[in-house]
């Protein structure tokens, strides 16, 4: 089977094509991340306040307590 040999032009366009893969790629990365990152952020931020109102202490709301209008 011969080898077939690129023309300089085919080149160029090959490594243009193969830099815009390689950004597409690092852009798509860099995306997932940040998706990742921020998810994290807000689910810290989700269970802080879930623990801090399990070990608020528990006020009353029964007829006589102060808070009832």
């Amino acid at each position: 089977m011969p080898l077939m040999r690129l023309t300089d032009d085919e080149l160029i366009a090959r490594k243009r094509r193969n830099l815009w893969i390689a950004l597409g790629l690092v852009a798509f990365m860099v995306l997932v991340f940040l998706t990742t990152f921020l998810r994290l952020k807000q689910n810290i931020a989700d269970s802080s306040a879930a623990r801090a109102v399990a070990e608020a202490p528990a006020q009353p709301t029964g007829p006589g307590s102060k808070g009832a209008s």
